[in-house]
């Protein structure tokens, strides 16, 4: 604006328009001059990512969109619509370099980081979709294709785009960010002024299933991960999440019980069970009467314990699923 000889107030107005009117074209923008909508459209691109294809569930409760960036990468990302809430799923980056054994993200590697615009454009593209059916995202979690913690500036200044009360507007206790257990990153957080929400992705209790499971917990042990998580919960007095895909006759035995008894029974602690969500290879989905026994056992062992819904996974929208296997190719 400044380029343009136009006073700040009207950087105000363009940025408001895009960020709580959710315009996607300058054109549209009519509370600006039209020679200066014209301008701004001749020099900026409104939208980070283009939305090419979305798929919903028979029951509408959950809907995956795969985007395109400028540059030709495919990212995807989740609305889950429940009955109080909605819950945009964001991804961080273009694959993933953790490759969690079980999850379908890091299948191909990892391309590269999205910017703070390419995550934010993922909320404003279902908040235009929920406008009109008289809702509004409520919540986002940063679970998503990649590591958040990989991509640390860009992820924070994401949450700092869509928490503005300037723009969109969302509460920042309506953020949470989702980490494999990059320790460093989770200290930093620590340190941070925010209420964003912290869960970190477990999924074993003892390192030797860990390293398995988690390639990402040979650079960083359960010992150096866990103190950590100690350390946020003392400084920010917050409740932790931890999340634990259950993964049939994998890590769901006594030994699992007993070793995570251990390292999470402690106050704020919270455990969330996930069914693992089938993305092909050698691990099998728990029945629900396993998983329930599971929970029954690790309560009984003194946790604070409960089982997520994961909604999406009849089109591979649930938790561990996003990959965006399709072809990346240049914007039209």
């Amino acid at each position: 604006m400044a380029e343009l000889g136009q006073p700040p107030y009207r950087a105000t107005q363009a940025y408001q328009a895009l960020t709580r009117g959710l315009a996607t074209d300058f054109a549209a923008i009519g509370v600006l001059p039209r020679a200066l909508r014209a301008a701004l459209a001749e020099r900026l691109e409104p939208l980070a990512l283009r939305p090419v294809e979305t798929r919903a569930t028979a029951t509408s409760d959950a809907r995956k969109t795969l985007f395109e960036t400028r540059d030709g990468h495919a990212v995807e990302a989740v609305l889950m619509l429940y009955r109080r809430r909605a819950t945009v799923c964001v991804s961080s980056q273009v694959g993933c370099s953790v490759r969690c054994a079980f999850c379908a993200s890091g299948a191909r590697g990892l391309a590269r980081s999205l910017s703070a615009e390419e995550m934010a454009d993922q909320v404003l593209h279902f908040a235009r979709e929920l406008r009109g059916a008289g809702r509004s995202v409520t919540n986002v979690v940063f679970m998503g294709m990649g590591e958040p913690f990989h991509a640390y500036d860009e992820t924070l200044r994401a949450c700092r785009l869509l928490s503005d009360p300037e723009g969109f507007g969302l509460g920042a206790r309506g953020l949470s960010i989702s980490t494999a257990g990059v320790v460093p990153a989770v200290r930093r957080f620590t340190a941070e002024e925010s209420q964003i929400n912290l869960a970190v992705s477990l999924h074993a209790a003892t390192d030797e299933l860990r390293d398995r499971l988690v390639p990402l917990n040979r650079r960083y042990p359960l010992d150096a991960l866990l103190a950590a998580c100690a350390d946020y919960v003392a400084r920010r007095r917050r409740k932790l999440l931890f999340e634990y895909v259950v993964l049939a006759g994998v890590n769901d035995g006594d030994d699992q019980v007993r070793a995570l008894a251990g390292r999470l029974r402690r106050p704020l602690y919270h455990l969330n069970l996930i069914a693992y969500n089938e993305t092909g290879g050698e691990f099998a989905r728990p029945q629900a009467g396993e998983l329930a026994a599971f929970r029954e056992r690790l309560v009984a062992a003194g946790l604070s314990c409960t089982v997520r819904r994961s909604p999406g996974g009849e089109i591979e929208a649930a938790c561990g699923q996003l990959a965006a296997t399709r072809a990346p190719g240049p914007l039209d």
